[in-house]
């Protein structure tokens, strides 16, 4: 969380039971210059007569820090959001209680500045290689100091295979939840950069999409171009991947062509399909349909890293699986447009 000078906050800690009263303990830091920890206690009932009444019943230590433009710190975050881009696994190890001159947050394995303890170090590496956030603590001399090691994961990558209208609402949830997004589409006219503000959109033809996307760092690609022929292709590139999530839209019988025409590569794809994609929540508008993908996206993103993103936490215990929601009935006197059908590029003289 940022508190700037002007008490400007970005960002929760608490959902908001705590954030006004760390504005005040932040306005001391910034004029001190010097770190400090927060402790809050809502355990007991005392809590509803001394202290804030969150009524959350836990307790919680804040480092608060100063940053500065050009301090240790800020050079040590910004070459971790720059690493984490490039698709580093870092450890942000927060030293919360010790010497005052100990506190503070050190990234590993860059540090800029300030050096990290060799025992906190050794920790940092040993929870980037379990991939667990962890608390710990250690001697400094003969004061005992404690950390908290955050591993930092790069956000989740996923591939949209079409940019029709459908993908709009989709970008803008899977955004919101801080992933990388990669969308492509065949056609020209669809794929504009300025429609999808965020994401990285490219144009190619679906059966080179392995020449046009570098698809090693895809966790999850969702295949929905509304062309039957053109996601027959994507999937058939798809499949010869390892990407562990590949989602189709629409309707089971068309899924079940789409993997049929596949023939053998069928084998190796099906296991790894999700269709109909997304959670089944009853969703039947676009931005409904877009809802169920993001959140079965970032439940699939959780699993597959044993943390929600960005964060490390304990294994998340299986889900019940959920009954199967009748189908929705038929509506009449609607024509669906032929698959085969698409756009054609504008010329000059067209476009007069």
């Amino acid at each position: 969380m940022l508190i700037e000078s002007d008490g400007r906050i970005t960002g929760l800690l608490s959902g908001g039971c705590f954030e006004h009263d760390l504005r005040e303990h932040a306005g001391r830091v910034l004029a001190s210059g010097a770190g400090r920890a927060i402790e809050y206690d809502t355990r007991g009932d005392d809590d509803w007569l001394f202290g804030l009444g969150a009524g959350c019943e836990g307790a919680m230590r804040i480092l608060l820090e100063p940053l500065e433009p050009g301090s240790w710190l800020a050079a040590s975050l910004q070459a971790a959001v720059e690493s984490s881009r490039a698709g580093q696994v870092l450890a942000l190890a927060t030293v919360h209680a010790g010497s005052g001159a100990a506190l503070g947050t050190r990234v590993w394995p860059l540090c800029t500045g300030q050096e990290i303890p060799g025992p906190l170090a050794e920790a940092c590496e040993r929870a980037v290689g379990q991939g667990r956030s962890c608390a710990f603590a250690w001697h400094e001399s003969t004061a005992l100091t404690e950390a908290w090691i955050d591993v930092f994961a790069p956000p989740p990558r996923i591939l949209i295979c079409g940019a029709g209208a459908d993908v709009e609402p989709l970008m803008s949830a899977l955004r919101a939840l801080r992933f990388d997004v990669i969308i492509v589409d065949h056609r020209p006219a669809y794929a504009e950069s300025a429609r999808f503000p965020g994401a990285l959109v490219m144009q190619g033809a679906a059966e080179a999409l392995a020449q046009t996307v570098d698809l090693r760092g895809v966790l999850a690609a969702v295949v929905m171009s509304h062309h039957v022929v053109s996601d027959a292709a994507y999937l058939k590139v798809l499949a010869s991947s390892n990407i562990e999530y590949v989602g189709i839209l629409g309707p089971k019988a068309r899924r079940e062509k789409l993997l049929a025409d596949l023939g053998a590569l069928s084998a190796k794809l099906a296991p790894r399909v999700r269709g109909p994609v997304g959670l089944r929540i009853g969703a039947v508008t676009p931005e409904g349909i877009a809802l169920a993908i993001a959140a079965e996206l970032h439940e699939f993103a959780a699993r597959h890293s044993a943390r929600p993103v960005g964060r490390s936490t304990p294994e998340l215990p299986e889900l019940p699986e959920l009954p199967e929601l009748p189908e929705l009935p038929e509506v009449r006197g609607l024509r669906e447009l032929p698959e085969s059908r698409e756009l054609p590029e504008l010329t000059g003289e067209s476009k007069q």
